[in-house]
């Protein structure tokens, strides 16, 4: 993941995930990536410095699920460590029960991601 402060993406996506940084593979690595924590299954996240905006509508991003959290409860959460709510022109005007919601937000870099799960309250 491309990003222009690599410590600022790399604590908000440790915060976010509760992924731990690993350490630099070789002298003068410094890319950041961030994985499960031993003995978690999951995908590592790198990230590194880029000069190249933030795409509006990225060929890739992650779709994180909130688990048994609310939707909406998760959404607060990650906008608190810094991520921003995206107006997104695409959201589905008439959902399913049993399609999980989704919303977009950026990180503090701009990169767009989505969260998506099962909202509780009305």
């Amino acid at each position: 993941m491309g990003v222009t402060d690599d410590v600022r993406a790399g604590e908000f996506w440790h915060q976010a995930l509760g992924y731990v940084r690993r350490p630099p593979r070789f002298e003068g690595d410094d890319w950041i990536v961030l994985e499960p924590p031993p003995g978690v299954v999951g995908v590592a996240l790198a990230m590194d410095v880029s000069e190249s905006p933030a795409e509006e509508f990225p060929r890739i991003h992650l779709d994180l699920n909130a688990g048994d959290r609310d939707l909406d409860d998760e959404v607060d959460r990650l906008v608190a460590l810094g991520a921003q709510r995206v107006d997104w022109p695409h959201y589905p005007e008439n959902t399913r029960p049993e399609v999980p919601a989704f919303v977009v937000l950026a990180d503090p870099e701009g990169n767009r991601f989505c969260v998506e799960g099962r909202r509780r309250g009305p």
